[in-house]
């Protein structure tokens, strides 16, 4: 009944009778605050007289509020109204009294409010405390405050009562909502509000605690923009601030007072996001009290955000500096045949000297804030950002229709598929050999080589000694540094001459080293692991080695890959991260600034002094790295058991930074030891969610247990304070490297260990396998293996095929056999990706197999594969590159022959079958995630793709057969490790040059994919919790194999009326729409689960953006680690 006297007062315009107005008005307050504010909410908002008309009721108190301006008590209980229901009603009520324009109406208010002279203070305190719960809800009231001239309003009246702490705390409340628009934090800091902030914040007291916070609060939403930071740091509020943390720190004792300090450390992080303002931090020794306050704090859970963030604000004022070498390019150069201008060889060996030194490139001419009105700059904030990498030229998601090479130029490559012309006619099916293509060898090298590896062995063993020919031990003599000017050479080993010592085999055929009479007993048994391992052969490895040549002219062999793995039968559980430990480590590498003289900084082990690498004062651990596919540029001992190691750029490079593989030895038993790699270059790693380095003890290897297993604890990964400058990184803004850490305690006297990215698979193992299957061969399958192409480094290129023998010379046999769909696999583009190598292996061995499966398999397909397409990169000890410092799946649209010659000929083979219309059935080129778990495919839908984009098509423009999402469907349902939730089909630009969309668009292959293996583990199905191994990878390539017998008999005319269920994947496609996260990231799920713990991975706010090839599609937050771009910080 009174809110229907309100709205006939404001139809009738009677409102010329103020004392109706106030009368009516004081009996609604009234029946507010006698019913209380349970009964209240149910009577205005819950009567069945009201309940329909909430929206009504609002806007009938907000127009008379607007229509009633001059009785000011009528005004006054309007607000209190307004204040009790808005109160009560929450963020709902707001939203409606905003859409209403109430917000225009208080501003209106304020305005006319302060004409008065002197304004009402109630008037004032009313209207601000609805503002202040009115701005956070309203887009635009920053704007809309500016504009209306509010803002000066209230900091008058903010400067007019700094002692009146009634009318203060609504007054700062508001302020802190305009501060929120950078705008007006630039307006509000020329008017003098940072300075009436400082007069109100002070050291500890227990008065007016409320208003202490919410100055602080807006005191740090002001200190956001730069402009105010540096004025902040010019008036020498710095040191201020540090005083006041100080003191509330110390007498806060039963830490009441959180919210306050965290406040303070809030405006700190702000003023420390320029460069004067770290440089003030710094000067006001600002270091030394936030790491002693937050040494103080660790003990208390609860003060764990102010931990945090005294964190970030340390880490982010540390003295960036350059990574402790002389330059960052890799330590090893590869002459070219040609450098292409503009390429980036030709860019990184045009820098200018210096250019590795880091300069603080942040903020201070480039970032003044503008002061021009941004109206929906509020609205931006909400909605996702869209992803431009998608490709949006529906021509280009197209197969292309002509072929791009004359086929009398592609003829060459005839000679790769003799399986399509051979008749069979002069084999004999009784020879298990016949028929079988002999491959050419490699030329062996003339060097020694030296096997085992580990200079640090304990007397007992002998350590180094070159193999002969006959596997005798000769005089262990080293290459002459002349003969090799690029390699580093090792520190001489002890001498055993063949005097003393041989080589035997005892009975069971194990090999054994043993010294003659007269020589020290010592016995170094070489595992007998032929039944475990039969395509290891110990031998047969060191003769691979002799054909494999490498940049560095490496003369050792790693114990791991000479003894050879076997796979630990025991689970290997994702490891649970200890709470606090990312930030336990921060504390001890900021203790490096604070306490330099703790700090040794001693030099243990330098590729960069080729002369002697390694520098032996028996106090410190030894490392090596010159093997095979060995990675480990710099050891500096920071602490006595604390070890800096700096990995190796990829060669013809300065980045690329991620895989590495090295030998420890001279270890203490028991002993806490560090390792920090701190050149890695992704912004993130699954090291944070669980995935531990690999260890091979070479004492456990020959008790019996020669294998790769998971170890290291209190592992994490963050930003560190080194850094490269601008031009370093590509014309980016100078970036920061990140640390990984894990800890070891060694349980072995006089051991030698081995630590590895992943599970590290030679070129040398690769030709060894290759060799052992060939052995294997029945008289049933063909198998032909060719050499491809040599590659930069004078290494061949095996190129495999792989089918059944037809059954006889019939003619209807022959012409089954030369009619099989193809199938062409490759794998390890990427030399990192190790995972690809273990899972191709599976592939290999499966197709070489004995049981029904595989011959019905080989009975279905012709393969062709592909199985290293990168040997240059794994034999160096890549990560990413070939020697023409380029990833090779990026140059798959117009590969060179010069210089990519094993993509230019693999994608030849592809042409040569599609200029004969014998295109694959099925392309799959094996990769490795680092970022995801799970095992998961990447393939190209035209669908799918245009799905995520605003284009507009018609239902016939995106007509496509959906069979591309068969093969993943099938491995989703048989293999364990597989996880269709993480697969993706859409096609992105930066990935147009990768295999997997080139073979699609040009080869026309609509079953084209990239395979990616988690290199951690899996967190579904079977394997849930589990981290994955070589046992799982090997599974995973034979699982492909089984999938694609199913994919054979699920796509034949009779049987797939009876699988239809599995080709109908249009409800699947509604039900994973993928959502956009960010550029070039599609996921169905988050990636990882928040941790409890607060984990920052960046050092500095206002962080470059992450073009990470991970960070991209997790699916990879990119799309791959497989694929991703090469000008982008791009590490997989």
């Amino acid at each position: 009944m009174l809110l229907g006297q309100l709205e006939r007062l404001n139809r009738e315009a009677m409102l010329a009778d103020a004392e109706i107005g106030r009368q009516i008005t004081a009996k609604i307050l009234h029946l507010i605050q006698t019913q209380g504010e349970k009964s209240t909410s149910i009577y205005w908002f819950s009567s069945p007289s009201l309940c329909a008309c909430t929206r009504t009721n609002v806007f009938v108190i907000a127009h008379m509020l607007f229509c009633n301006t001059q009785d000011l008590q009528t005004i006054l209980n309007i607000l209190y109204i307004l204040n009790e229901l808005l109160t009560v009603g929450g963020g709902r009520r707001v939203g409606v009294f905003v859409s209403k324009g109430g917000t225009g109406i208080l501003l209106q208010l304020v305005l006319s409010g302060s004409k008065e002279s002197p304004p009402s203070e109630e008037l004032m305190l009313q209207l601000h405390s609805l503002l202040a719960k009115v701005g956070p809800k309203d887009r635009k009231f920053g704007v809309k405050a500016r504009l209306n001239g509010a803002l000066n309003v209230t900091v008058n009246l903010l400067k007019q009562n700094l002692q009146n702490h009634k009318l203060l705390l609504p007054c700062l409340q508001v302020l802190r909502v305009y501060s929120s628009n950078s705008v007006n934090a630039v307006s509000l800091g020329k008017n003098g509000v940072l300075e009436l902030m400082f007069k109100i914040i002070g050291p500890y007291s227990k008065k007016n605690t409320s208003l202490l916070k919410v100055s602080l609060d807006t005191l740090g939403a002001l200190l956001k923009s730069k402009t105010n930071a540096r004025r902040a740091v010019d008036r020498a509020h710095v040191p201020v601030l540090l005083y006041i943390y100080q003191d509330w720190h110390r007498n806060d004792t039963r830490h009441r007072h959180m919210l306050i300090r965290k406040g303070i450390l809030g405006c700190l992080k702000n003023i420390t996001n320029i460069k004067l303002g770290r440089k003030a931090f710094i000067d006001a020794d600002g270091m030394r009290i936030l790491y002693n306050t937050s040494t103080e704090c660790l003990p208390v859970r609860t003060l764990d955000p102010l931990i945090n963030t005294s964190s970030l604000i340390m880490r982010k004022c540390f003295p960036k500096n350059r990574l402790p070498l002389p330059t960052i390019k890799s330590v090893f150069h590869h002459q070219l045949p040609h450098v292409p201008a503009g390429g980036p060889v030709a860019q990184l060996y045009n820098q200018p000297l210096g250019v590795d030194d880091v300069v603080d490139e942040s903020d201070d001419n480039d970032d003044v804030e503008t002061e021009n009105d941004t109206e929906n700059e509020e609205e931006d904030k909400d909605h996702h950002p869209r992803n431009d990498d998608i490709e949006t030229d529906i021509n280009k998601l197209r197969p292309k229709e002509t072929h791009s090479r004359p086929f009398e130029e592609l003829k060459v490559y005839e000679r790769f598929f003799l399986e399509l012309s051979e008749d069979f006619q002069r084999f004999n099916f009784d020879n298990p050999k016949s028929g079988v293509t002999a491959t050419t060898a490699a030329p062996k090298s003339q060097r020694p080589i030296i096997v085992p590896t580990a200079q640090a062995l304990p007397p007992k063993y002998p350590t180094a000694a070159p193999l002969q020919e006959e596997c005798h031990l000769a005089k262990a003599e080293k290459p002459h540094p002349e003969a090799s000017p690029l390699a580093p050479a090792p520190t001489p080993a002890p001498v055993h001459t063949l005097d003393t010592v041989n080589i035997t085999k005892d009975q069971d055929g194990s090999e054994e080293w043993a010294e003659e009479e007269g020589g020290e007993g010592a016995v170094l048994e070489v595992p007998d692991t032929a039944l475990l391992l039969p395509l290891h052969d110990p031998d047969l490895y060191v003769e691979m080695v002799k054909s494999t040549r490498s940049v560095p002219q490496y003369s050792e062999v790693a114990y791991p890959d000479y003894f050879g793995h076997v796979a630990p039968t025991f689970r290997e559980h994702i490891l649970e991260r200890v709470y606090g430990v990312q930030r336990t480590k921060i504390f001890q590498d900021i203790e490096r600034l604070i306490h330099p003289n703790d700090i040794l900084d001693k030099v243990v082990y330098d590729l960069d002094i080729q002369s002697c690498p390694v520098i032996d004062d028996g106090e410190s651990l030894k490392f090596n790295s010159q093997f095979e596919s060995g990675n480990l540029r710099k050891a500096i001992q920071v602490r006595k058991f604390e070890y800096d190691l700096v990995l190796n750029s990829d060669i013809n490079s300065n980045h690329y930074h991620q895989w590495f593989y090295f030998e420890v030895s001279g270890m203490r038993v028991g002993a806490p030891y560090r390792f920090n790699i701190i050149n890695c270059e992704k912004s993130n790693s699954q090291f944070n969610y669980g995935m531990q380095v690999l260890m091979y003890s070479v004492q456990e290897a020959i008790s019996g247990r020669p294998r790769w297993v998971r170890t290291g604890t209190d592992i994490c990964y963050y930003k560190n304070h080194f850094s490269r400058s601008s031009i370093a990184a590509g014309g980016q803004k100078g970036k920061s490297y990140y640390t990984m850490t894990f800890s070891m305690t060694f349980n072995h006297k006089d051991d030698v260990c081995y630590f590895a990215y992943h599970y590290p698979y030679t070129y040398s193992t690769l030709k060894m396998h290759l060799q052992k299957l060939e052995a294997l061969r029945t008289p049933q399958i063909y198998m032909r293996q060719d050499v491809l192409c040599e590659t930069l480094g004078g290494n061949s290129c095996p190129l495999l095929t792989i089918t059944a023998m037809p059954e006889s010379t019939s003619n209807d046999q022959i012409c089954q056999f030369r009619n099989r769909p193809l199938v062409f696999l490759s794998a390890r583009v990427h030399p990192g990706e190790t995972n690809a190598s273990w899972v191709m292996k599976g592939t290999l061995e499966f197709l070489m197999g004995s049981s029904p499966l595989a011959h019905s398999l080989r009975e279905a397909y012709i393969f062709k594969i592909v199985p290293m397409l990168n040997p240059d990169g794994v034999v160096n000890g890549n990560h990413r590159c070939s020697l023409s410092g380029e990833d090779l799946n990026r140059q798959w649209q117009s590969p060179s022959p010069e210089l990519h010659p094993t993509i230019y000929h693999t994608k030849s083979l592809l042409q040569y079958l599609a200029a004969i219309q014998r295109a694959p059935l099925v392309f799959c080129d094996y990769h490795g995630h680092s970022r995801k778990k799970n095992v998961f495919m990447y393939g190209c839908s035209l669908k799918e793709t245009v799905w995520q984009t605003n284009i507009s098509a018609t239902s016939c423009e995106l007509h496509e057969d959906l069979g591309y999402r068969t093969l993943p469907k099938i491995l989703s349902q048989t293999a364990p490790a597989f996880s269709m939730a993480s697969c993706s089909f859409v096609v992105e630009r930066s990935k147009e040059a990768t295999a997997r969309v080139v073979v699609w668009r040009e080869i026309g292959v609509q079953r084209s994919y990239t395979m990616e293996s988690t290199l951690c583990g899996c967190d579904q199905g079977k394997y849930k919790g589990l981290q994955i191994g070589t046992r799982e990878l090997e599974e995973m390539g034979a699982q492909f194999c089984v999938a694609l017998l199913r994919l054979k008999r699920l796509t034949s005319p009779l049987e797939l009326r009876n699988h239809a269920h599995l080709l109908d994947v249009e409800s699947d496609l509604i039900e994973t729409r993928c959502k956009v996260t960010s550029p070039s990231t599609y996921v169905l799920e988050d990636e990882e689960h928040s941790f409890m713990e607060e984990v920052d991975y960046s050092a500095e706010s206002g962080d470059e953006p992450d073009n990470d090839p991970d960070t991209a599609d997790p699916h990879d937050n990119h799309l791959s680690d497989s694929e991703s771009n090469n000008h982008r910080d791009s590490l997989t």
